[in-house]
């Protein structure tokens, strides 16, 4: 083992040997021995101690209420919109139905005509397409 393989597995894995890969124990044991080994170790002990001690520090209890807080007018503003966009979509439906209505009264129903002309099957709103049709007229 080299001086780098040996400060790259000290930088990945600390100073502490037993951390490190199993194959690469027993090489970096003996190169640790070393005093270029010593100094690498010594840095990463030092690195292993500081990142050791630090802690997070514990929320206060001002934090945690905010977030409640915070969280539930989400909730609420969530809720109503969901309501909101409930009712907008369901008069959608009620005016494209009103619409769709319409249309097919119009279309099917026939056009009001003479008392003296009879209706039959084949009159619609565009007009009478009857057996007695002229061909100029279609």
């Amino acid at each position: 083992m080299d001086a780098g393989r040996f400060a790259a597995l000290a930088e990945a894995y600390g100073g502490d040997p037993r951390r490190w890969p199993q194959a690469e124990r027993a090489a970096a044991t003996a190169f640790a021995s070393s005093e270029t080994g010593r100094a690498i170790s010594q840095r990463a002990d030092r690195l292993d101690a500081r990142l050791d001690s630090y802690g997070v520090p514990h929320p206060g209890k001002a934090l945690h209420d905010t977030i409640l807080r915070t969280a539930d007018r989400y909730i609420v503003r969530r809720r109503r919109q969901r309501f909101w966009w409930l009712g907008l979509g369901l008069a959608g439906i009620g005016l494209a139905g009103a619409i769709a209505g319409l249309a097919l009264v119009t279309v099917v129903t026939p056009e009001v005509q003479p008392d003296h002309y009879v209706l039959d099957a084949n009159a619609t709103a565009f007009g009478d397409a009857g057996p007695d049709t002229i061909e100029e007229d279609l």
